[in-house]
Order: structure tokens, then C-alpha cells, then sequence
């Protein structure tokens, strides 16, 4: 799952608009951030494997830190926790809105995975395997990021042209580097994946923080 993880980020900005859309960009890939991170450390790892240019490129192994059920617990609950002063949340009502945000990537990983996400430490591995399928697997995930989008969009009105056409450009061009991810050549190392993952994620949550900027949030 890629672009599938921000339909969440969507949907929850249309339901607490005060909390940054950056922030909810950050929080849905949170979990993947801090896997690049470790695997840059040598940490967590993974092998690249030869052959494999549709669906995920990647055949994760070791990953109990970030994607274990356990992981994504904690993960979520320390950034409650963390989020909870920060402008724009202030409430833990807020807070857990964006710890949910952080679980709903391992709930959407169970979905496309193959077997590779650990229950526990790095034991009892489970996901639904619909990479196995790249055609309905990229259907799901345009499915979840332009749900979620079209929550926002219907909770938000632009205040100019750029806040009228750039979001739903803007997921058409997600929506494309997806297909790159599913059927282009698999990344030439695992650090050069960790390190593509990173630049991905901040430019997204500064491009969709940017497009918010040209929205105001409609009164219901």
C-alpha cells in the first residue's frame, strides 16, 4: 500500500480540519518513515528481489520494529502522546485521531501484503496478499485515496483556482507514481528504497499542506 494510506489522511482532515493536513500525511506513512530509518540504520532489513516489477518490488523480512501489529500499537499510542501540544491539536481527542491515523497503515498493509507482517516481534506473519493481484490491488488503492479525498472536498470549498483543481490533480499524479511503483523496475538497493520512501513522504505532506492552503473549511 502506497497512496491508499492518505485516503485516511484525508478523511480525517475533513473530520478535525484543525489539525495539519501535513501532519495527517505524515502519520498515515509514520510507520514506513521510521522503517526507512532503520533500515538506513541496518536495523530493519530487506532484499531486493530480481524479477519482480509488479506490485511491491520489495520482499520485506525483518521488519518487527515498524510493521508487527505490536509495532503499530505503540507506534500509535506514543504519537498521541507526542502530537497531544502541538498546534492544531491541543486535545487528546485530537491526538487519538492522529494515532489513528498512524494504525490505519497496518490495517491497510494486512489488506495487500503477502504474509510478511509479524503479529509480534517477527512471528506469526499475516496479510491478505492482494499484491498478488496488482490490477485489483491498484483499483483498491485509488478506491481509498479518492474516498477519503472526496470527504475533504466536500467538507472544504476553494478560495481559488489552485485550491479548485489541485487536489484532484494532485491525486491523479499520486495515482500515477503508483502505477510507476507497481509495474516500473524494482529500486536498486535498499537503502536507495529507504531513501526514495523519505523524499516521498515529505514532499507529499508539503504539497497537500500547500493545496490546503487554498481551501477553507465549509461550514456544515
Amino acid at each position: 500500500m502506497f497512496v491508499g494510506h492518505y485516503g485516511p489522511s484525508f478523511a480525517v482532515k475533513a473530520i478535525r480540519p484543525a489539525i495539519p493536513l501535513w501532519l495527517l500525511f505524515i502519520a498515515v506513512q509514520f510507520v514506513d518513515v521510521v522503517w526507512a530509518v532503520l533500515v538506513l540504520l541496518g536495523i530493519e532489513k530487506v532484499r531486493i528481489v530480481p524479477g519482480i516489477t509488479a506490485s511491491n518490488p520489495l520482499d520485506l523480512y525483518y521488519m518487527p520494529y515498524t510493521h508487527s501489529l505490536v509495532a503499530g500499537i505503540l507506534w500509535a499510542v506514543a504519537t498521541i502522546v507526542v502530537c497531544r501540544p502541538l498546534a492544531g491539536v491541543r486535545t487528546w481527542s485530537a491526538s487519538a485521531w492522529i494515532g489513528l491515523a498512524v494504525f490505519s497503515h497496518w490495517v491497510l498493509d494486512f489488506l495487500v501484503h503477502r504474509p510478511d507482517l509479524p503479529l509480534y516481534d517477527d512471528a506469526m506473519k499475516v496479510g491478505l496478499g492482494i499484491w498478488n493481484y496488482p490490477a485489483i490491488a491498484l483499483i483498491l488503492e485509488a478506491l481509498l485515496l479518492f474516498a477519503g479525498m472526496t470527504m475533504y472536498l466536500r467538507r472544504t470549498r476553494a478560495t481559488n483556482a489552485i485550491g479548485r483543481i489541485g487536489p484532484p490533480v494532485f491525486g491523479i499524479l499520486m495515482l500515477a507514481i503508483q502505477c510507476y511503483v507497481f509495474f516500473g523496475p524494482p529500486p536498486v538497493s535498499p537503502s536507495a528504497a529507504a531513501i526514495t520512501a523519505l523524499l516521498s513522504y515529505v514532499a507529499f505532506a508539503a504539497v497537500a499542506q500547500w493545496l490546503d492552503r487554498q481551501r477553507t473549511h465549509a461550514a456544515v
